[in-house]
């Protein structure tokens, strides 16, 4: 891939908005680019934590697997997004899985010599990913939370409220939420079914709290949505 291509994708990543043009043309050329279809891993558990990735096109999902076999998701990641990033904590052996969720699948990696040599560069860049290892653990926590004591209803509004706060858009007193979600991944993430999502989403746009598109929906109000 060029350069330039190179560059411009890394330029639509907020984590690297304080590099300098030169650290940036520097970065590009170090960047590794893969190209997936659907189903196909991007890591396993046990794998080396050895890389950090970025998402540029398509969905993946982060997971892991119980002592009986049974897959736990833990996140479906859109583009944009930085996942790996425990590497930098410390991790030696992946933990969880990636795996590609769509058929065109674009994703970013860099070493993880590579990323610790750019942070002792730029510190700025070290501050932006211990925020968002802390921001991913509070979801975790949060979302052990409702399991453990909420029911399929309101752990599914939960998930509403999360993403309009991580992701919506301000349009007065209502939130845009821009995803690539479909009532089955919200089913999994809530440990619900598609039914129940459905049904659920349905009810709070007939109560006129929210207002659903494809692909994206609109939250009325997010203080009052219950």
């Amino acid at each position: 891939m060029a350069t330039e291509t190179k560059l411009w994708h890394l330029e639509n990543f907020n984590l690297f908005k304080t590099l300098s043009a030169l650290e940036k043309i520097t970065m590009s050329t170090k960047v590794k680019h893969d190209y997936l279809k659907k189903n196909e891993y991007i890591y396993f558990p046990e794998d080396p934590s050895s890389s950090i990735y970025f998402l540029k096109g398509g969905r993946v999902k982060i997971g892991s697997y119980s002592d009986s076999g049974k897959e736990i998701i833990k996140a479906i990641l859109t583009p944009g997004e930085v996942f790996g990033e425990l590497s930098l904590a410390g991790e030696e052996k992946r933990n969880d899985f990636a795996i590609a969720l769509d058929n065109k699948i674009t994703v970013c990696s860099l070493s993880l010599e590579e990323m610790e040599s750019m942070i002792e560069k730029n510190p700025l860049i070290g501050l932006k990913i211990t925020k968002l290892i802390g921001f991913r653990l509070q979801k975790i926590e949060r979302r052990l939370e409702s399991l453990v004591f909420k029911d399929a209803r309101s752990r599914i509004v939960d998930f509403i409220i999360d993403l309009g706060k991580e992701k919506g858009k301000p349009i007065g007193k209502e939130l845009l939420v821009k995803h690539n979600l479909t009532h089955a991944d919200i089913a999994n993430l809530t440990a619900t079914s598609r039914q129940t999502v459905t049904t659920v989403l349905n009810e709070l746009k007939e109560q006129n709290q929210i207002h659903l598109e494809r692909n994206q929906f609109l939250i009325r109000d997010i203080n009052s949505l219950s």
